[in-house]
């Protein structure tokens, strides 16, 4: 039996270095506040979702699923780019005033939803994407980075999707007002998607001990393929079977990839099982979004399965292993964040699997996994706040 490799170590080593370093990598402010953000902004929505709250923030459940996908996940997309892509390119990304510069504009657009003025919360949403796509295009332009050059493509896609969302509130355009939503949906599920074909097979080999986790270029091309093909569908607001077929074998053939990444063998690695089962949410999503369409089950249930699931966990696994890794720290996850972990898989467990099997307890679901997820996050922030704002501890830059 091989020994875990799970060890306690301090999230402040005593050789820290006490510089501030909150601007000095894309993945630092964005990780901080979109943590912040996703502790206290869950459990506002949960409070207006319970009749708790009298005055909604923003349309109600708009505002909630417009602040999770362009506030909160966009943020940790961007802080995340910013950072594997000056890797990648081997070019600066956004530091110091341009990156603070950016912040600001992502920080604007959360207060604007939450006020009257349509017009300059529009504005500055759309901003926000298409600044991070030209901060990003920049770099991978320059070294001729073609392999990422559809990240830039799918950033001006959100700007597009937000776009789409705001002329319709404001009336000026014959849109379905959950167009814009469908789209960034789909957009989101392709990045994770793409992403964790990169990282969790690479992860599984070098952290857990006689894995063999491999990758199949025809699945790799069936699985990708398909969130492409439903996000085209989704933009041509297709309905029925077709869509049922396609959401089905998307599902299989994610499942079939996960199972070649061997995720039976990373249960003693929280950095890499956290990766593993968050991954796992991406079938389901896709078998319930087929299941929703022949009206089995809420739609609510995929896309609390992508959003609360897949991102969630996706998210708070990749924002503890970048924040240790880009600033010098060993790549090994203490109770802490196996709690975030576990907190935040919770919380989707809850929010899917309650209101369908006990839908008089929706309600009850929904306050208890809001509470769960903010706690996840919540416990990230205050963890990892002196870790995403000092100098990285073995004195490089970043």
């Amino acid at each position: 039996m091989s020994p875990s490799i799970q060890v306690e170590m301090p999230i402040r080593p005593k050789d820290a270095k006490q510089g501030y370093a909150l601007w000095q990598l894309g993945f630092r402010p964005f990780f901080l506040l979109a943590s912040i953000f996703a502790a206290l902004s869950i459990p506002l929505w949960a409070l207006q979702f319970s009749g708790w709250l009298t005055h909604p923030y923003l349309r109600g459940s708009l505002w909630h699923a417009h602040e999770m996908l362009f506030g909160f996940t966009l943020a940790v997309i961007v802080g995340f780019l910013f950072t594997a892509g000056r890797n990648w390119s081997n070019r600066p990304t956004p530091t110091g005033v341009p990156l603070a510069l950016l912040v600001a504009l992502w920080v604007a657009g959360r207060v604007l939803v939450l006020t009257p003025f349509g017009w300059a919360a529009a504005v500055v949403n759309v901003a926000f994407p298409l600044a991070a796509a030209i901060a990003l295009a920049i770099p991978f332009f320059a070294s001729s980075n073609r392999r990422n050059y559809f990240f830039v493509a799918l950033l001006l896609l959100m700007a597009g999707a937000v776009l789409a969302l705001h002329l319709d509130q404001l009336g000026l355009a014959r849109l379905p007002g959950w167009l814009g939503i469908q789209l960034a949906l789909d957009a989101v599920l392709f990045i994770m998607s793409v992403m964790a074909g990169r990282v969790i097979p690479m992860f599984t080999n070098n952290g857990v001990r006689g894995a063999t986790a491999s990758r199949d270029p025809l699945l790799e091309k069936a699985a990708l393929g398909a969130v492409l093909l439903l996000l085209a569908a989704d933009a041509l607001q297709m309905h029925g079977a077709p869509l049922v077929l396609l959401a089905w074998a998307g599902a299989l053939a994610h499942f079939a990839r996960w199972t070649l990444w061997q995720p039976w063998k990373a249960g003693r690695v929280p950095l890499v099982w956290a990766l593993h089962l968050a991954y796992f949410w991406i079938p389901v999503h896709l078998a319930l979004r087929g299941f929703a369409e022949l009206g089995w089950v809420s739609p609510s249930a995929a896309i609390h399965a992508l959003t609360a699931g897949a991102a969630g966990g996706l998210i708070i696994g990749m924002m503890t292993r970048t924040a240790r890794g880009h600033t010098g720290r060993p790549l090994l996850a203490d109770r802490w964040d196996s709690a975030c972990y576990l907190l935040v898989c919770l919380a989707a467990v809850v929010r899917v699997a309650v209101p369908h099997v006990a839908p008089q307890w929706t309600i009850h679901a929904v306050l208890c996994s809001a509470a769960l997820w903010s706690a996840g996050f919540g416990l990230y922030a205050v963890r990892y706040w002196p870790v995403l704002t000092r100098a990285r501890v073995d004195g490089m830059q970043g």
